[in-house]
């Protein structure tokens, strides 16, 4: 079971990148995904989740420069970025769980490897 996270890179202040995350190994296209991030000397925190339908929830923080989707029939998990700044900053993960939606990492089984943002001033 694997989740590949691509799309990180270096931007600009008020830039946008779109992050993906694909799986391989098993369909998590019924279950709940998630993206976290983690910046250098801090815990992994909450960005975003969604349901298999589509429901949503993003971390204030990021609410309207943000949003979370999905393609079922691709098996992918989107993670659009506008308006970035540099406290978006950070090692970006995808991760997938069995059950209800999460905002707590630790309930997450299944991690993609991180992909790397960062947005300069």
């Amino acid at each position: 079971v694997q989740l590949q996270a691509f799309g990180g890179g270096l931007v600009q202040v008020g830039g946008s990148l779109r992050l993906s995350c694909g799986a391989s190994g098993r369909t998590f296209s019924r279950r709940p995904m998630g993206w976290f991030r983690q910046a250098p000397g801090k815990e992994r925190e909450f960005v975003a989740w969604i349901t298999w339908s589509g429901s949503t929830k993003h971390v204030d923080s990021v609410k309207g420069r943000f949003t979370i989707s999905r393609d079922n029939a691709k098996d992918t998990v989107y993670l659009q970025m506008n308006s970035l700044k540099p406290e978006d900053t950070a090692i970006y993960y995808c991760a997938g769980r069995d059950g209800m939606p999460s905002s707590d990492y630790r309930a997450y089984k299944y991690w993609g490897q991180g992909t790397l943002v960062t947005v300069s001033s």
